[in-house]
């Protein structure tokens, strides 16, 4: 009961001392950085073309006639005066071959988180009573102090019975 008082007024002071405070949230300055790559592998199935060169060739034997053709080519045998011609013509065609060819899409997204400062001006300036709570909670807090340091040294003076 003897520290009631002495316990009651600290807390009074501890309560007044914050309440008086303007709030301020902390602001996270950390900036971070992520990059995330995306790969996707796509197959086209598509045809080429070969283009096939034109050849001729000729031959003369002493044979009977004769004419071979395909899609590629056409040969044509001939007996004139006992000698056989024999010619062979590859016909201009473009032959289709399947191919399939593999396309890669990479895609990177960079995320980055960023605190950005600004400063803004306030329409108007505190007004006199906000200037004085502000004031007063800052004399609050070292009363504050100043009575926990009284307090303590109290009790360890009595504690320790130190006298003169």
């Amino acid at each position: 009961m003897k520290y009631f008082f002495h316990f009651f007024s600290l807390l009074l002071l501890l309560v007044a001392a914050s309440a008086c405070g303007a709030a301020r949230p902390l602001a996270n300055t950390a900036d971070s950085t992520r990059v995330e790559v995306r790969t996707e592998r796509v197959f086209i199935h598509d045809t080429a073309y070969v283009e096939l060169p034109v050849i001729v060739e000729k031959i003369q034997t002493l044979d009977t006639a004769s004419t071979l053709e395909n899609q590629f080519a056409k040969s044509e045998a001939i007996v004139t005066a006992g000698i056989l011609q024999h010619s062979l013509e590859t016909k201009p065609a473009q032959l289709p071959v399947p191919v399939e060819k593999e396309i890669v899409y990479r895609d990177s997204i960079i995320f980055k988180d960023r605190v950005v400062k600004e400063e803004v001006e306030v329409e108007k300036p505190l007004t006199f009573w906000q200037q004085l709570k502000m004031r007063v909670g800052v004399a609050a807090m070292i009363l504050t102090a100043l009575y926990g340091a009284y307090l303590l040294l109290k009790f360890f003076l009595k504690k320790y019975q130190i006298t003169k």
